[in-house]
């Protein structure tokens, strides 16, 4: 049985306070791209679990590293003289049951999927090199999926927060971003990427 305590916040609400500051990271800043492949990575890792076992295996695939290329940039175009690298880490299942699964091709061409449909300037082939260092989860992590129980254990520990509604600022900033990289925007600005992040400031009733 799951118990659930909720308490009053006696703290003044973020709408109401004096100040505040807002920061939207669009879909091609770095720290975006590296959480956006890498859940859909485990979207995918799920999906293959599943058809070949019927469960969902360990795995936490929530931790990776974008490493900057070198280009050389002018208007109206520019050269990649070396590519980006991305490194996928933490841990997968690579076997169960005497069953294989291509853990290293799933990511890679998980990642190359996700450039295609989201950066429009990135080439998945050409302006892209892929590492993989998942490793097998540990014995200890990776066995609860064996136990006949009703219910698997825990073999870590988390918390999550969350909040809503957003403030004014919070909507306006997330609004600013989403606009600047929609379809529309990069439409009449074609020159424009997704590596766009949106800062809101507030003090007072002024806002920039």
């Amino acid at each position: 049985m799951r118990n659930i305590l909720v308490n009053d916040s006696k703290r003044t609400p973020l709408e109401k306070q004096p100040v505040e500051i807002v920061e939207r990271k669009g879909v091609g800043h770095p720290d975006s791209m590296c959480d956006a492949i890498m859940d859909q990575v485990s979207v995918e890792l799920s999906k293959a679990y599943l058809k070949e076992f019927g469960a969902i295996l360990h795995h936490n695939t929530d931790k990776s590293l974008l490493v900057a290329g070198d280009v050389e940039c002018k208007f109206g175009g520019g050269v990649v003289n070396k590519p980006m690298l991305l490194i996928f880490g933490d841990r997968a299942t690579f076997e169960a049951n005497g069953k294989e699964i291509p853990v290293e091709d799933i990511a890679i061409n998980t990642a190359k999927n996700w450039l295609k449909e989201n950066i429009r300037f990135v080439d998945p082939e050409k302006h892209m090199k892929y590492q993989l260092a998942i490793r097998q989860g540990s014995q200890g992590l990776t066995d609860i999926f064996k136990r006949e129980t009703c219910m698997f254990g825990a073999n870590d520990t988390s918390a999550a927060v969350g909040y809503a509604p957003l403030t004014r600022t919070e909507n306006m900033v997330l609004t600013t971003e989403r606009y600047m990289n929609s379809k529309e925007f990069k439409k009449r600005f074609p020159m424009s990427g997704e590596d766009i992040k949106v800062m809101g400031y507030k003090n007072g009733k002024v806002l920039n």
